[in-house]
């Protein structure tokens, strides 16, 4: 079983993704245009432009994990975008 430890971080990409971009490139991306450390243990969300498509990807200590999820039908509810930043609740 994995369970989350308390000061887990998860950091929401406001704008949608080229799914086409691999592990290397979503790093790429974290380190350029969120101006984050990739390796830093957060979990970093990105979605498709059609939102029925979720990347994830993390570090884990040893290794970079990508994590893909697309829904057969429906599409995922995001956050509102306000002033720049995806503001989430824990619910």
């Amino acid at each position: 079983m994995i369970t989350p430890h308390a000061g887990l971080k998860v950091m929401l990409a406001s704008r949608p993704i080229d799914f086409r971009k691999g592990v290397h490139g979503l790093v790429s991306l974290v380190a350029e245009a969120l101006r984050s450390d990739p390796y830093c243990g957060t979990i970093f969300v990105f979605r498709s432009k059609r939102a029925d498509r979720l990347r994830l990807i993390a570090w884990d200590g040893s290794g970079m994990v990508l994590v893909s999820k697309w829904l057969e039908t429906g599409r995922f509810t995001w956050p509102p975008i306000r002033d720049g930043a995806v503001h989430l609740s824990t619910a």
